[in-house]
């Protein structure tokens, strides 16, 4: 990265501007995943470890722009998928896999949802299932709450520690940090991986 590019980037990390961008990317990534706000929370905190921006306040701002994404694709499932639950025949595919979603977040709803968050993709699908198959907003928003904080704190810490092993150099800090959150993502698939393949053959056998 040239030295004028790195300037800019500090310039945008050093700017106020940068906690809206945070707000607005993480709230989005809430329901169109497309928008890539875990990297943005890991680059922020990259940089904070020089100062700017101030690590506290990227968490904050993050975790209330997740929580609030989170809850537009709830009630979009609530209202979209309120009509796509009832059109389901008795019987379908389409409505087993809506009848064992409710089951499985009324079982284990507080789990899901905090694990979900950590998935990318995987965070909008069972949000928006939570509003279809309405499992208590009550419910929702406690363990949501639960899950955007943690997210924000685990994204802008690994960013932060990466930025803290190379203060004088914050694109290797930024490879670092971006290098352990994939790490750690591909280790929770794989094992996810191995669970899914071991309850299968659990069934068979």
């Amino acid at each position: 990265m040239s030295e004028a590019i790195l300037d800019l980037v500090h310039g945008l990390m050093g700017s106020p501007w940068v906690y809206v961008a945070l707000l607005a990317f993480a709230a989005i990534d809430g329901f169109f995943p497309i928008v890539p706000s875990e990297s943005l929370v890991i680059t922020a905190g990259v940089f904070a470890a020089n100062g700017e921006p101030i690590l506290p306040l990227v968490i904050v701002v993050a975790a209330a722009g997740a929580f609030a994404g989170d809850h537009v694709a709830y009630f979009f499932g609530r209202t979209a998928g309120d009509r796509l639950v009832q059109r389901a025949k008795p019987g379908t595919k389409r409505r087993g896999a809506f009848d064992h979603a409710g089951r499985v977040l009324e079982a284990r709803g507080g789990l899901i949802v905090v694990v979900c968050r950590y998935i990318p993709g995987a965070r909008t699908a069972i949000t928006m299932i939570a509003g279809a198959v309405r499992y208590p907003l009550r419910s929702f928003s406690f363990f949501d709450g639960i899950a955007a904080g943690s997210w924000a704190a685990y994204s802008a810490l690994i960013g932060y520690v990466g930025g803290a092993a190379f203060e004088d150099d914050p694109i290797k800090g930024l490879a670092l940090g971006l290098g352990l959150a994939l790490a750690v993502t591909g280790a929770v698939e794989l094992v996810r991986h191995v669970r899914a393949r071991r309850r299968v053959a659990e069934s068979v056998a």
